[in-house]
């Protein structure tokens, strides 16, 4: 399919509730308002189609954005589109799933989340916390840094109630990743989960609830998963 044809057919699979939806979330026109697991559906008219991945971002339309991330070869992708895509994520769902779950399945996937982390633009420094977040979610522990996420760990736990709206949610999720993924940090990430507490996060017109992450730790410890890696973490 052509980014032409692409286009047409997100047209028609958009609904105005789902637009609706994730306006209220914060995302930013244009947009059809086509629901996750139908543009994982187009995913093979794409996958195969750098190029075509490639225009589908630079449409600046979200749920093409969207598609693209979901089609994109992370062993492939350019340090430079990477850096060109994480200046166009203009919302939270753009940077913290799309362009951090391609950003940390690539071999850049630290180089750029420790740039990323110290950005002062709120979208580019929720990429970088979410991209190092998944990175855990699948890298075996021998390749971490256990000395830099012990730091990051820190880091957390003295600035996330100062910190920028989204980046004290994804400083949240960093705290989880490291006690879920992490088995010899699992015991100081629960330490810093419970003295980080409730964090407190604006997320719009939404019933959307920002998790505790002693509990949710918790709640993977209990199932016997910690430590337990995923196989991709781009959704």
């Amino acid at each position: 399919m052509t980014l032409d044809e692409i286009m047409i057919k997100l047209a028609e699979l958009g609904s105005e509730q789902t637009k609706k939806t994730f306006v209220n979330h914060g995302a930013k026109e244009p947009l059809f308002g086509v629901k996750v697991g139908d543009l994982k559906k187009l995913v093979k008219y794409v996958k195969k189609d750098h190029e075509l991945a490639l225009a589908l971002f630079n449409s600046g339309n979200h749920d093409a954005m969207y598609l693209a991330g979901l089609s994109i070869n992370p062993k492939t992708i350019s340090k430079e589109t990477l850096q060109d895509w994480v200046k166009k994520a203009n919302w939270y769902l753009l940077a913290e799933y799309t362009v951090a779950g391609v950003a940390a399945e690539s071999q850049y996937a630290l180089e750029l989340a420790r740039e990323w982390m110290r950005s002062e633009e709120e979208m580019i420094a929720v990429c970088g916390w979410s991209t190092y977040a998944n990175y855990l979610s699948i890298a075996p522990d021998e390749n971490l840094d256990i000395t830099e996420i012990r730091q990051l760990l820190h880091q957390v736990e003295v600035s996330i109630h100062e910190e920028k709206n989204r980046v004290r949610y994804v400083m949240n999720l960093f705290v989880i990743c490291v006690g879920a993924y992490v088995v010899s940090l699992h015991n100081e990430a629960m330490k810093v989960a419970e003295k980080i507490g409730k964090v407190h996060v604006d997320v719009g017109k939404t019933a959307c609830k920002v998790p505790l992450a002693v509990d949710y730790i918790q709640k993977i410890d209990q199932k016997g998963k910690i430590g337990v890696k995923k196989k991709t973490c781009i959704c």
